[in-house]
């Protein structure tokens, strides 16, 4: 019982719940490949550009929807056709710019803490350090991945 309410608390503790106020501001669809990953980190840095993001926002975007889409192509594949594409949003919250990575597989992501001698495991850990907000949403269809860095005043 008390693991299905730990569970359960982790379901409710990163989901973003569907905001109205969520302006899309472009949408791209890539393959399972990953070579796709520099193609979705180009996209997400220069619609934080074009939009005039501040600071640094366009770079910290950019590292941060490349761990999403890596994790998407490398934890989001089981049991999903290697056809299934890869659909990376972008859009603005107020001063908040969203980017969400959505994949079909229903497997939940986890925040590990990578030790030091780890090769991985650090992805979503940096993900929480570098955004402002950050979680995951089940859909009908998978699951979305999401961070927001603070990008206009």
């Amino acid at each position: 019982m008390e693991e299905a309410l730990r569970a359960s608390m982790a379901l409710t503790e990163y989901r973003r719940p569907t905001n109205p106020g969520l302006s899309p501001l472009r949408e791209k669809w890539i393959p399972r490949e990953s070579r796709s990953v520099a193609s979705a980190r180009r996209f997400v840095r220069d619609v934080a550009v074009d939009w005039k993001a501040t600071g640094d926002v366009p770079e910290i975007a950019e590292l941060l929807a490349s761990e999403l889409v890596t994790n998407a192509l490398a934890y989001g594949s089981s049991d999903v056709s290697p056809m299934s594409p890869v659909r990376v949003t972008v859009g603005r919250e107020r001063g908040l710019l969203t980017v969400d990575v959505h994949d079909p597989c229903f497997a939940v992501p986890r925040l590990r803490r990578a030790g030091d001698l780890d090769v991985s495991g650090r992805g979503l850990a940096i993900v929480q350090d570098l955004s402002r907000n950050w979680g995951w949403t089940l859909t009908p269809c998978g699951k979305s991945v999401w961070f927001q860095p603070a990008a206009w005043p």
